[in-house]
């Protein structure tokens, strides 16, 4: 939360002479603007033709006339500014308190009285920002967080560039001091329009005392994906105000009314595609499901015969076709094999193993990219692979696999998977993969998976279902640690039903802050498994885990890439009022997960991470050895 001072010493107002929105555009945008030719690319063009100039567009300040006009009071704007967030489908606000931002404050008071719109408030911005993200994953719907002005406006940036590359509808309504008192030095002033540039789809600046209607839809219409060829994604709405930021004298709450409940189905979903006809050609083609490829590349694996390779945010990690550890069977299938693969289809976003980077990667194997409607992780023409659009095409180029084909990856990976359980059934102490394996066998519900080793973990270790269990989320946007217990308390919230989420305990550090809840704010139902290893153990699984190993750095790896520490989370727990329970082996963890509980608490599994590198040595091996003998029979 920013502090600021309402009375501002350089508050001498200039005559009023800001315009409303230009009626010349036929989408809404204003007339005076700056255009985005694609979802990537600044323009500095002063004018939308149609509604593709709103491509990730980003407004200028509202055009004006020096001609008198009547303006609307702050409270009149923040109010219309509501009524169409609201008829725009925002059914969540994510508050953050501040004076500037104070009549957007009162006017969600109002609705909310009314029981029609759901506040949260969070004293922390970056919090804010990755409740209302985790808010939006959950619902569906686009989600409004309220920041006062300055430094505050900036701490949505990492909640902001997570949801561009997540295609999600985070929409920022940032307060402004009006015109005449920027650049002049007042307090808690600077420039917040374009100050997340590439990262939103549009962002405008309603100057004080106009009516922020048009600038409202157009933001709601960018956000959910309105415009062509242009993803859903987050925008900004700087909206500025003038003194009075308060109701006047004698104006009262409405009379309360019970809000309804606001709740999409976030239930695990399954689908059936008919099955492939005989005329497709038979070809070793493999189903690749990355991050929220959804339950159609189940489908389609199981219609065609083929192998499914899913990752766990997938949501599509199950069915008769999936196979557990995949990422170790690819070098079995690889281009000297007896069996090679010859395509590759892809659903969703793959981002966890190297295995699969090295695969997509290889020029000898065509592949093909489902992609239906347009997608925010990648640039057109920067990747590999086809984008095909339709399933009857993309039939037509994996073919169906012969039952020899799929056949070899099922019992690749049971025997594959019945190496790697032994492994590690024969450690007494929990350890990272068997961690994932555990609360992806037990969560029911919703699942979170911190990003780092925590979705590795599941990824290697997590044996796919017969029927899914639970819906997976993940911030795979841009895959960082940031605002993971804030995102995953709005996942929980919005979602309205259990939830758990799995993280590290650096990963947990980094948001510590995101367990502080106010008093009278809703609790949610969240289950929180913190690995913790005492520092930051990907590392070690990567190249410096090498350099440690060789031993010319010293202690240097420890220090800058384990980031050792000593933080006694039980007593970071109590002092945010969760529940906490510590455990060390895999039989603990399971039985602290199928305990009841309410509110929230977590689960600490203490482990070591010093012997992970050889843990996975010795995974890898025993696969290896399992899988080539039953291949070779």
């Amino acid at each position: 939360m920013t502090s600021e001072n309402p009375l501002d010493p350089l508050n001498a107002y200039a005559a009023a002479d800001d315009a409303p929105l230009s009626e010349g555009d036929p989408t809404g945008a204003p007339a005076d603007s700056k255009a985005h030719s694609d979802a990537k690319a600044h323009s500095d063009s002063k004018a939308h033709s149609d509604a593709d100039s709103h491509v990730n567009a980003s407004a200028d300040t509202i055009s004006r006339t020096d001609a008198a006009q009547d303006t609307l009071t702050s409270l009149g704007a923040a109010r219309i500014a509501v009524a169409a967030l609201l008829d725009g489908g925002v059914r969540s606000v994510v508050v953050a308190p501040g004076s500037r931002s104070a009549p957007m404050a009162y006017a969600l008071a109002e609705a909310s009285a009314a029981g029609k719109v759901e506040l949260l408030v969070r004293i922390d911005e970056r919090a804010a920002g990755f409740t209302a993200l985790g808010l939006a994953l959950a619902t569906g719907a686009p989600v409004a967080v309220l920041t006062t002005s300055g430094t505050a406006v900036g701490n949505l940036m990492p909640a902001v560039m997570e949801a561009n590359h997540a295609a999600v509808p985070l929409v920022v309504v940032s307060a402004d001091r009006p015109e005449e008192l920027r650049g002049t030095g007042a307090n808690q002033t600077t420039v917040q329009l374009d100050l997340f540039g590439e990262h939103v789809r549009f962002a405008v600046d309603v100057p004080a005392g106009d009516s922020p209607q048009r600038a409202v839809d157009t933001a709601l219409a960018a956000a959910t994906g309105a415009f062509e060829d242009t993803p859903p994604g987050p925008v900004q709405l700087n909206l500025a105000f003038r003194d009075p930021l308060v109701p006047e004298a004698g104006e009262r709450l409405p009379e309360q009314h019970g809000r309804g409940t606001f709740r999409i189905a976030t239930e695990p979903l399954t689908m059936t595609l008919t099955h492939a006809t005989a005329d497709l050609p038979e070809l070793r083609t493999v189903v690749l499901a990355g991050h929220d490829a959804g339950p159609v590349a189940e489908a389609f694996a199981r219609a065609h015969g083929l192998p499914l390779l899913a990752e766990p945010s997938s949501n599509s990690r199950f069915g008769p076709n999936a196979v557990g550890p995949y990422r170790l069977l690819l070098e079995h299938f690889g281009p000297d094999s007896v069996m090679p693969i010859e395509r590759v289809v892809v659903f969703g976003r793959p981002t966890l193993s190297r295995p699969v980077s090295a695969l997509l990667a290889r020029a000898d194997v065509p592949a093909a990219l489902y992609e239906p409607v347009p997608v925010a992780w990648y640039e057109p023409g920067r990747r590999r692979e086809t984008p095909i659009a339709s399933l009857t095409e993309l039939a037509e180029f994996a073919g169906r696999g012969s039952s020899a084909w799929l056949d070899a990856w099922l019992l690749a990976g049971a025997a594959g998977q019945h190496a790697l359980d032994g492994v590690l059934a024969t450690a007494d102490a929990a350890t990272g993969p068997s961690v994932g394996a555990v609360v992806w066998q037990h969560t029911r519900g919703q699942l979170v998976l911190g990003s780092s080793n925590g979705i590795r973990d599941v990824d290697l270790a997590g044996q796919p279902a017969t029927e899914p269990a639970a819906t997976v989320f993940a911030n795979r946007g841009l895959a960082g640690i940031d605002g993971t217990i804030s995102t995953a308390t709005g996942i929980a919230l919005g979602g309205r039903q259990e939830t758990t989420l799995l993280l590290g305990d650096v990963t947990f550090l980094h948001d510590a802050g995101g367990l502080l809840l106010g008093a009278g704010e809703g609790e949610p139902q969240l289950r929180i498994v913190v690995l913790n290893d005492s520092g930051g153990a990907i590392f070690s699984l990567l190249e410096h885990g090498a350099v440690a190993e060789a031993g010319g750095y010293g202690d240097a790896v420890e220090r800058l890439f384990g980031t050792p520490h000593s933080v006694d989370i039980a007593a970071l727990a109590a002092a945010y009022g969760v529940g906490h329970c510590a455990v060390s082996t895999t039989a603990g963890l399971a039985e602290a997960l199928a305990a009841p509980f309410a509110g929230r608490t977590i689960i600490e599994v203490r482990t070591d991470r010093h012997e992970l590198r050889a843990l996975h040595r010795r995974i890898k091996a025993a696969v290896s050895a399992a899988v080539a003998g039953v291949l070779a029979e």
